[in-house]
């Protein structure tokens, strides 16, 4: 985390842009609380998945990364992920975007406000992804992700960071 914060340490007039993402099952019945599994976050080309179940432990620069007001979270749908968090771990996150909000008024197209990631890229960025069923309902909570749960997490986080930098 510290190698990290210096290498992407921001300039007093440019915030750095990064985004977080939360992953855990799919809730199809009610009664069974799946936990957040998994925190990845993306500067550019740089990827990190955290695995939160698998940490023993979170080391005070942890806490303080997430709450350093140099530092710009983007994402779609952010403010679920984030009240999950410190439902669930204690984790406070400041100084949010929700992309939807930020694509709509930027973009002054109301129907941003409700768009996935998917239509959010092609329509900020001219940018087409897709996001099979199979990868994003998958057992992100597993000791070991796959090469295609690990791809698919960087590109997901790669797009959220594009549009956030092209916005802000």
């Amino acid at each position: 985390m510290d190698r990290q914060r210096r290498v992407y340490q921001p300039s007093e007039d440019s915030p750095s842009c990064r985004r977080p993402e939360f992953e855990w099952l799919a809730i199809f019945n009610c009664k069974i609380h799946h936990p957040a599994a998994t925190l990845r976050r993306c500067v550019g080309l740089d990827c990190l998945i955290f695995q939160l179940l698998y940490a023993e432990e979170m080391t005070e620069s942890f806490f303080d990364f997430l709450v350093d007001e140099n530092y710009i979270f983007v994402r779609v749908g952010i403010d679920r992920d984030v009240e999950k968090l410190y439902d669930e771990y204690d984790l406070e996150v400041e100084n949010t975007v929700d992309l939807r909000r930020l694509a709509s008024k930027r973009m002054s197209r109301r129907k941003l406000r409700n768009a996935g990631l998917v239509y959010s890229a092609n329509e900020v960025l001219g940018m087409g992804h897709e996001k099979p069923k199979n990868i994003t309902l998958s057992k992100w909570d597993k000791p070991w992700l796959s090469h295609k749960l690990v791809q698919y997490a960087c590109i997901d986080g790669y797009l959220s960071y594009k549009i956030g930098r092209s916005l802000l």
